[in-house]
């Protein structure tokens, strides 16, 4: 530790007391048991000074001292119950509550409850008056009236998030805080995001509909439900709904959230659910070609009991074993599911169906992804968190429009270029994010390795290549030399459009960076060379050397919630469990022997695959969870061609889908936020999902289910929890070996 680093001793109240290098004073009274007032400061937020309800006395020092944004120095004595010292935080408490409106504006008003504790019961002076509440933004209530000025909005928005949208305008009396222009909040540009909700003291920025001024039953900490980043959270629920939602700190989102995570909580209650077991009407035949009647969705089937739905849907599934054989069911899991969720769906397929027909949405999303860093790194997942960016020197986004897929990873990456960060920002539209780039490349569409491979002939014929790195850690290096002459820079530039001075440039500015990270989405994926756009992306990390270090490495963003976990759990027809060949003998036995039962050595259909086998009649059963191919498939006509065709179709969802209107069997299931399981972001950390809410009406969770179809197909399965499940997965999945249960329980995630 240097000599900066040292703490610092001072005297604080006539205690003497250490405060960590560069920590304030404010900070180190608080970690002291001493309570200071303060509404500027926020924790997270850069100090501001401004509101001056944290003025402490300072011995030999004419004026009072800001401690949110003061640090104590050696034998510094500090006093902060003096009495100069309380006369002024009680003057500007009774000075701010002066212009607070009658009614409150939420129940956590950092104001009244400063003012209570230092006995300011209220305000001599005249109010400046109210000012009319600003509605235009559905998810957002603007009450100025309440507003204190202290600009946690305004350093919440440019600083955290980094959208520009709030500002202070004006000054002395008139000043007021806007939104772009002085627009209204709903007609600026706005995301939504909610920070400034999270931050403001009073109120004055508030969720609609008096969200904040309901008092909860309870608070579930738990995950989101939308993205790969698995923002970590807080539910507050009364009566079985969700009232609000806050950002709770994780490595994930730093406590932060987007407008999905924030207030896209209601679908849960939402009137369509299903909330019944369905069975298709005898005399309502499927219609590949038919929409759903929003006036009766439910038009086409009968409602059953679950022993009665269960039944059908298990003796569909046998009869078709019995007369077609194994290998004439397929299963589509969900990436959106738990990891408990997926392995035991794939299990049932694998044990109880006898066929390797499993597969989920990662097929048309980062399948090429995962196969290239399987073949180029032996693993495929990231190698880096998202949250490395804060080391990189050099960061390339190619393919990827995180500021409206990522939220929160986007404002990392913002936060990143705010300290110094250069981005490198590869794509063929201009996203958002350009705006922030260092050099944003416009390449054609298609032509993605072109533009790669003429960056690696530069860092190769210029002498940039990490020689070192590649002969300790890589092989087939002088093959790959030799074949990348061909692409220089100037024969590259007609075919991705991008000059070929431009190219050196970014190639010299990566390789010559001591940390340099590659993110990258489906717009590097879903392509008929994906794999080989990922390889190049491989390559140009391993010629620089720019992998296994803080800082550096290889990212692709994950899609849904859980698009990492569920392939992990082994939701691919082609690999068990932890990406384990199922036609490799020692995987196959092992398995085998695991489970007690004969499993086939065939590698199963993939998703694009079983719906033509389902059209061309090969595939005649099918068990969907949680997946809507009808809709998400690239040819929604072809998918609902090959849906209605099929003999026997059981649908697990929680609305009445595209799919499920298709289904011969529809099993009400439960949502996110109605069960506990673990789920895996982009960055493979693994968190836990807490129930918070009761199914709604007789919709059963998703284990349970999958459970009664296995125990009906003949398997002896007697999972009481997730828990249970997570404890047999941690048998077979390497990948989580040493997170048990109980850790994710105490730390709430791990990686």
């Amino acid at each position: 530790m240097s000599a900066t680093e040292q703490p610092v001793s001072f005297t604080l109240n006539g205690k003497a007391v250490e405060a960590m290098a560069g920590e304030s004073i404010l900070l180190a009274a608080r970690r002291a048991g001493v309570e200071i007032p303060h509404l500027c400061h926020m924790d997270g937020l850069r100090p501001d000074g401004n509101c001056r309800a944290c003025v402490v006395e300072i011995k030999g020092e004419r004026t009072l001292a800001a401690s949110c944004c003061r640090s104590p120095t050696p034998g510094m004595t500090v006093e902060t119950t003096s009495q100069r010292a309380t006369a002024a935080q009680q003057m500007v408490l009774e000075l701010l509550l002066a212009d607070q409106p009658e009614s409150p504006c939420t129940i956590n008003d950092e104001l009244s409850q400063w003012a209570a504790k230092l006995g300011v019961a209220g305000s001599r002076f005249a109010p400046r008056g109210l000012i009319e509440t600003d509605r235009s933004n559905p998810a957002i209530s603007v009450n100025l009236s309440a507003c204190i000025q202290c600009t946690r909005c305004v350093r919440a928005c440019r600083e955290s998030q980094v959208n520009d949208v709030i500002g202070l305008a004006f000054r002395g009396g008139r000043a007021t805080i806007v939104f772009d222009q002085g627009d209204p909040m709903g007609d600026s540009s706005c995301v939504s995001c909610g920070e400034c909700v999270a931050a403001c003291p009073t109120g004055a920025l508030a969720p609609a509909n008096g969200a904040f001024l309901v008092k909860a039953d309870k608070n579930v900490d738990s995950g989101c439900p939308y993205c790969g980043v698995g923002c970590q959270l807080t539910y507050h629920v009364k009566d079985n709904q969700i009232i609000r939602v806050a950002g709770r700190a994780s490595p994930a989102n730093l406590g932060r959230l987007c407008v999905k995570g924030r207030y896209g909580f209601d679908y849960v209650a939402h009137g369509q659910r299903l909330t019944q077991p369905l069975i298709r009407r005898a005399d309502a035949p499927k219609v590949a070609g038919a929409e759903i009647d929003p006036a009766n969705p439910y038009a086409a089937f009968r409602q059953a009991s679950w022993e009665e739905a269960l039944d059908f849907a298990a003796d569909g599934l046998k009869k078709i074993i019995a007369r077609d054989g194994n290998n004439a069911l397929a299963g589509f899991g969900s990436a959106k599911g738990s990891n408990e969720e997926a392995y035991l769906f794939q299990k049932l397929v694998r044990t109880g169906f006898g066929t390797n027909n499993v597969d989920h949405c990662t097929r048309l999303c980062h399948a090429s992804s995962v196969v290239a860093l399987l073949e180029g790194l032996g693993s495929g997942a990231v190698s880096n968190p998202v949250s490395d960016v804060q080391y990189a020197e050099v960061v390339i986004v190619i393919g990827a429009n995180p500021i409206v897929n990522h939220p929160v990873a986007a404002t990392l990456i913002k936060n990143a270029i705010q300290r110094g960060t250069q981005l490198i920002l590869m794509d063929p539209r201009r996203t958002e994010l350009a705006r922030h780039a260092t050099h944003y490349l416009p390449f054609k569409p298609d032509t993605d390795v072109a533009m790669l491979n003429a960056m690696l002939h530069v860092i190769i014929n210029e002498g940039l290549a990490d020689e070192d790195f590649i002969a300790r850690r890589t092989e087939d290096y002088a093959a790959f030399k030799a074949n990348i002459q061909a692409y220089t820079p100037e024969a590259m530039a007609p075919i991705c459009g991008i000059p070929a001075a431009t190219l050196r440039q970014v190639a010299r500015l990566y390789a010559s960076a001591r940390t340099a990270m590659i993110l990258w989405g489906m717009g590097v994926s879903q392509h008929v060379h994906g794999t080989d756009n990922a390889r190049c992306l491989i390559a140009l990390a391993l010629v620089c050397g720019q992998i296994g270090r803080r800082g550096t490495g290889l990212h692709p963003l994950r899609g849904q919630n859980n698009v990492q976990g569920a392939s992990d759990a082994g939701l691919i027809p082609m690999v068990f469990p932890n990406y384990q060949r199922v036609d490799d003998p020692v995987a196959h036995a092992r398995f085998e022997q695991f489970w007690g039962i004969a499993l086939d050595n065939k590698p199963g259909l993939t998703v694009v695959e079983i719906i033509d086998a389902a059209c061309a009649g090969t595939i005649k059963g099918m068990y969907i969870e949680g997946e809507n191919p009808a809709m998400s498939d690239p040819n929604t006509h072809h998918a609902r061609a090959g849906l209605a065709r099929l003999e026997h179709l059981i649908v697990q969802d929680i609305f009445m889908t595209e799919t499920a209107a298709l289904a011969d069997v529809i099993l009400p299931a439960s949502a996110y936020t109605e069960k506990t399981g673990t789920f895996t972001n982009t960055d493979r950390r693994v968190h836990l999902g807490r129930q918070a809410l009761t199914p709604p009406g007789d919709a059963r969770q998703d284990l349970w289910i999958i459970q009664q179809i296995a125990i009906r197909l003949g398997l002896p399965w007697q999972y009481a929890s997730s828990e249970h499940v997570f404890d047999e997965m941690l048998q077979v999945l390497a990948p989580i070996g040493g997170i048990t249960w109980a850790r994710l329980e105490a730390l709430g995630g791990l990686t």
